[in-house]
């Protein structure tokens, strides 16, 4: 049995026990107070927010306010507006984490394995040494920040960097 020490409520989550609302990702837009908000940054389009439940510490989303499900919906202004995000997350997550790498994707559809319909493309920083005795023994994973720290750590980051990401 796999299971998260850092967040035990990621079972609960999985299971389906989530906020009483329609979108979580929407609801995040609309800052509603029933989700917890992990958000960093707005841009004209998209949100970019931590991972409440995170593979790595710097574990993002990047979402478009309107709630769409699939990538083909974005227009080209939105989809060069997304890359230049992605880019600058990535100068962003380098700069703080020192990463060796990252994986970039996103999870189209439930046969994917996506939780959440609302589009999103998730960032996540990788290490060459990621797996630890504890993964292999437990098949537990162990996430060593807190992702309110982490928003609080890239918040003020992309602060420095909203030049680049609003031009």
């Amino acid at each position: 049995m796999r299971k998260n020490i850092f967040v035990p409520s990621k079972g609960e989550y999985v299971r389906g026990k989530r906020p009483k609302v329609e979108c979580i990702l929407c609801s995040i837009v609309k800052a509603d107070p029933k989700v917890t908000n992990l958000e960093v940054f707005r841009s004209k389009s998209f949100i970019i927010a931590v991972n409440l439940y995170p593979y790595n510490p710097g574990h993002l989303m990047i979402f478009p306010y309107q709630h769409i499900e699939e990538i083909e919906k974005l227009s080209l202004s939105e989809v060069e507006e997304l890359h230049k995000l992605t880019v600058v997350s990535l100068k962003i997550l380098k700069n703080i984490y020192q990463p060796h790498g990252f994986n970039i994707g996103y999870n189209l559809g439930k046969g994917s394995g996506a939780s959440i319909e609302h589009l999103h493309l998730h960032i996540v920083p990788r290490y060459e040494n990621e797996l630890s005795f504890i993964d292999v023994l437990s098949g537990s994973k162990v996430i060593v920040e807190e992702p309110k720290d982490t928003m609080q750590k890239l918040k003020n980051e992309y602060k420095k960097h909203t030049h680049e990401l609003l031009d």
